[in-house]
């Protein structure tokens, strides 16, 4: 009886353990973040992912709109045949009700279509006639397997 319970609160903390993991990729799922500080250190960003068709690929961007600047609301993908933009969206910081002109992130949601190799590329800018353009980038480097 006794080393029942022992087994139990073995599993019980590998569970925990592993339950509290969190990465970047989720059952066909995958999150990668650039924060608005990594932008300061770093103007033109390039990563690279792979992904499985079928699988959502998510790209949160650090953005600061109170800036006048934004980020190209509909990405420029190479081949759209193996990727598809399916969502856009700006999201606010948390604390942006208690401090004016905080940062917050904007949000675009892909979903990998077929086997291949394609960018995805979005410009930080100022987008009115006569705004800097392209003053920050990011570049993604998709292959679907």
């Amino acid at each position: 009886m006794k080393l029942r319970f022992i087994l139990i609160g073995l599993l019980a903390g590998i569970l925990l353990i592993f339950g509290g993991c969190t990465g970047t990729s989720v059952s066909g799922s995958q999150t990668l973040t650039v924060s608005i500080d990594e932008l300061t250190n770093q103007q033109n960003v390039t990563q690279d992912i792979e992904a499985a068709a079928g699988d959502t690929i998510k790209i949160i961007l650090g953005s600061n709109p109170s800036t006048g600047f934004s980020w190209t609301e509909q990405a420029q993908i190479g081949d759209t045949t193996i990727l598809r933009q399916d969502k856009h969206e700006t999201v606010a910081a948390a604390d942006s009700d208690k401090i004016v002109g905080a940062a917050g992130t904007e949000e675009w949601t892909f979903t990998a279509l077929k086997k291949g190799t394609t960018t995805v590329s979005m410009d930080y800018s100022r987008p009115w006639e006569g705004g800097e353009k392209g003053v920050w980038t990011f570049k993604l480097n998709v292959t679907v397997k």
